[in-house]
């Protein structure tokens, strides 16, 4: 079975778990929002690689973002640099246990080095536009363990690189337990463009999180995770830190790093905001 077929046949899955979560949610939808007494905990899919298996409150909004990072990348030949403004997940509950994810990166300048020739190219701009659909399986309202499935598609509307149609699926799940600790994985295939050229090939990643408030509203969270590319055989590992601080009951901001410990693993330093409303 092809990638693609793999990705309808899980579209296709998710049909009928939308329309039963718009009839047992019945209550609260895009057009019925849940009462602000009744919200959830603020849950984020920031500021570590894996992503929360809880949605967003059915008729609610959640912007996340970078506001800024940056990233550092070498190849055999190159030398990356690239710094982005604002990339952004515009988050929306459809109903109590679904939720639409719209990606964007504002803007992006990324500057390459030929480290052989020393030539330089720089390139700015907007970036692609990645489109997400989070289905929560298990313990959203309720329990300590929760499932969801969360298949996307990217869309090449980049200004600044050549990029093409890439798509995916993620599979969170994440843990409660005792003394306010969480625990949090995903697995994820996607089927990405290659850095260079215009092939494409597939990739593996799996992650392990852990988090725990370290003070009154400050949140420490230590991540670690690898990818695995089909195509050159190739795995990355990276170590990843961040601190979350909760400012208000709807709005935490986040600061830290994705670090990759191969010398061409990327590096990323960034800091971010999220707004419930």
């Amino acid at each position: 079975m092809t990638f693609k077929y793999l990705f309808a046949a899980t579209v296709i899955f998710l049909l009928p778990k939308f329309v039963l979560a718009q009839t047992t949610q019945k209550s609260y939808s895009i057009f019925s929002p849940t009462p602000k007494e009744r919200l959830r905990e603020m849950e984020t899919d920031r500021p570590d690689v894996t992503e929360s298996a809880i949605t967003v409150d059915a008729g609610h909004f959640q912007y996340e973002s970078d506001l800024f990072a940056f990233e550092r990348e070498r190849s055999e030949s190159s030398l990356q640099k690239t710094i982005i403004v604002n990339g952004a997940n515009l988050k929306m509950g459809l109903t109590g246990s679904t939720s639409l994810q719209v990606g964007i990166e504002t803007y992006a300048w990324e500057k390459e080095k030929n480290i052989e020739t020393g030539d330089v190219e720089n390139s700015k701009g907007f970036g692609d536009i990645n489109l997400r659909l989070k289905q929560n399986l298990l313990g959203n309202d309720k329990g300590n363990f929760a499932l969801a499935l969360l298949p996307y598609v990217t869309l090449p509307t980049a200004t600044s690189v050549d990029s093409k149609f890439e798509e995916g699926l993620i599979v969170p799940m994440q843990v409660k337990l005792p003394s306010e600790w969480k625990v949090g994985t995903q697995v994820e295939l996607d089927h990405l463009k290659d850095k260079a050229g215009d092939q494409m090939h597939m990739e593996y990643l799996q992650s392990l999180t852990v988090s725990h408030e370290i003070r009154k509203n400050i949140t420490g969270i230590a991540e670690t995770y690898f990818t695995y590319d089909f195509k050159e055989h190739q795995y990355s590992n990276f170590v990843n830190a961040a601190v979350q601080l909760e400012i208000a009951h709807d709005l935490k901001i986040d600061g830290g790093l994705n670090y990759g410990i191969q010398k061409n693993a990327m590096k990323k330093y960034f800091l971010g905001i999220a707004v419930r409303i």
